[in-house]
């Protein structure tokens, strides 16, 4: 059995959450490029830019929390980034033939950030 102390439990908290992070980054954009690539309508399209909404709810709601230890600059950097994907994901649900293509490279750009 192994037994490990609450604080390399912590030392290692922010790995896994980055992680946890990466996996729903891929996750969404690996929805909006099939959506995009096969030129999917409907329901698919609403899916995928919902999955990418529901994201940028639950990270903006993180950078919100006063418990968040991010820079105050990159919170606010992180959040004008997830506004703009909010923004741009009700575009492209009320224009079903504007392209995914800038949501999909700003939120490639923030997954690889990540790393």
């Amino acid at each position: 059995m192994y037994r490990f102390s609450y604080s390399e439990i912590l030392e290692d908290a922010p790995e896994v959450g980055r992680e946890r992070e990466r996996a729903a980054f891929d996750r969404a954009l690996d929805l909006l490029r099939d959506v995009e690539a096969r030129g999917l309508a409907g329901k698919e399209r609403t899916t995928a830019i919902g999955f990418m909404q529901d994201l940028w709810n639950i990270l903006i709601a993180d950078l919100l929390a006063p418990e968040n230890a991010l820079p105050a600059a990159l919170r606010d950097d992180l959040m004008s980034i997830g506004a703009w994907t909010m923004q741009e994901a009700g575009e492209v649900l009320r224009s079903p033939g504007r392209s995914l293509a800038a949501l999909i490279e700003v939120n490639t750009s923030i997954r690889d950030g990540l790393r």
